[in-house]
């Protein structure tokens, strides 16, 4: 697997004693989810991304509140008219 390497300076991360045990999983996923909400990547690569499944990701960005749909009233509308 290929890996990115970010630097990040510490003091601008909360204290090491406020730093989560699985801090490192932790900004995987708000990376992945940060950038399936802006469309950069698909919810599948968000999902790799963040160490999930694809629907572990999606009800997990949900929780989060990254809607995971991205359709105007118009679309909506025709989506609940074939049900």
């Amino acid at each position: 697997m290929n890996t990115l390497m970010i630097e990040l300076p510490m003091d601008g991360l909360p204290s090491a004693a406020e730093l989560p045990v699985n801090f490192s999983e932790e900004a995987r996923f708000l990376l992945a989810s940060k950038l399936f909400e802006q469309g950069r990547i698909s919810s599948g690569k968000a999902g790799k991304l963040s160490g999930m499944g694809r629907v572990e990701l999606l009800l997990a960005v949900s929780r989060s509140g990254v809607p995971v749909v991205d359709l105007t009233e118009d679309e909506m509308a025709d989506e609940f008219a074939r049900l």
